[in-house]
């Protein structure tokens, strides 16, 4: 067997079997992995059947059914982050609407390890946004971006030497913050903010799937988060790393549960990681919206030295849900789901 079309069935073979492993309900880090790279393994696929078309015919006829089967699923899974997907959220004009009152955030996993503090300094004096979230802060961090924080009058700070540090700071008024540190060492802070009229952030950054450490608390906060703004009684903005990707199991059911939308749909991944090669990247920096919320702009910057890049929104409260916005409603199974990844050890 010549050794090119070897190759090309073992890719085939190889992609084939991540693609079945993604699947398996699991918080294996070694199944949940696959959930990460859904579009890279996408064209992966269509590329070895294409090498099996000509260069193992007819032999390889399975192999490319076998890939383009695969394929079909990994689109079907990201389909909804692509420009073929019709938007869940319009993007409103300048104005927003009679009565709308508009805010702009900037969120943005700094790297801890990260020493160009200027560029990250030059971003936020630049943006100058109401609502900045700092992830993987250390006091280091917080020492060198002093002067760009002065300028701001509500702060949640927990910085930390453990990758997950956490800063939340607000121009806009802030009524009962909070930050509170898992038993895992990554902080959720929570507040009630006023734009002209009374909202809540949520901001996570749990940990992620590697080796030797899985999914479960990471979907526990996760989880969590979503069922409190299910029951919080004014609208309601998520944004963090969630070290997960908007199309895995446990985002979509965050997704449902919170009553979110998702700005992206409709409009492409907005990946953030690696800040080197987005285009090959991974939208692990997350942003969803009640309905209650509109959407001037939304943007991923330019990099600034860490290993994410930023993202940049403008929102605006509007009051009553948009016609036609509403969201998937969460089923029986989704609340049970919810119960279950919460209560596992």
């Amino acid at each position: 067997m010549p050794i090119f079309v070897l190759l090309t069935r073992l890719l085939a073979g190889a992609l084939m079997l991540v693609t079945a492993l993604s699947l398996i309900e699991s918080n294996q880090w070694w199944i949940r992995i696959w959930d990460f790279p859904r579009l890279q393994i996408l064209f992966g696929l269509v590329l070895a059947a294409a090498l099996s078309w000509w260069a193992d015919r007819p032999a390889g006829r399975w192999i490319i059914f076998g890939c383009m089967l695969a394929a079909v699923w990994q689109l079907y899974r990201i389909y909804p982050y692509t420009k073929l997907a019709t938007p869940e959220v319009a993007l409103v004009a300048n104005r927003a609407g009679s009565g709308a009152q508009c805010f702009s955030l900037l969120s943005l996993n700094v790297l801890q390890s990260n020493r160009n503090y200027a560029a990250t300094a030059k971003l936020i004096d630049r943006r100058r946004p109401d609502l900045l979230l700092l992830m993987e802060t250390d006091q280091r961090w917080a020492n060198a971006l002093k002067v760009q924080l002065k300028r701001y009058p509500h702060i949640l700070a927990r910085p930390l030497d453990n990758e997950y540090g956490m800063i939340l700071a607000s121009r806009l008024p802030m009524h009962g913050g909070s930050a509170t540190t898992g038993p895992r060492g990554t902080p959720e802070m929570s507040a009630v903010l006023d734009a002209g009229k009374r909202f809540r952030v949520i901001a996570l950054h749990p940990r992620p799937p590697v080796p030797g450490q899985d999914t479960d608390g990471r979907d526990a906060e996760i989880a969590s988060a979503a069922r409190r703004a299910a029951q919080s009684n004014m609208p309601v903005v998520a944004i963090g790393d969630f070290n997960d990707v908007a199309w895995s199991h446990t985002s979509k059911l965050f997704k449902r549960i919170g009553g979110y939308l998702d700005p992206r749909i409709g409009r492409g991944t907005y990946a953030t990681f690696p800040a080197d090669f987005p285009v090959l990247g991974w939208p692990l920096d997350q942003l969803f919206i009640s309905p209650e919320i509109s959407v001037r702009s939304l943007q991923i910057l330019g990099n600034v030295g860490s290993d994410h890049l930023p993202l940049g929104a403008e929102l605006c409260l509007a009051g009553a849900a948009s016609a036609g916005r509403q969201p998937a409603s969460p089923t029986a199974e989704d609340r049970q789901d919810v119960e279950e990844i919460i209560e596992e050890p």
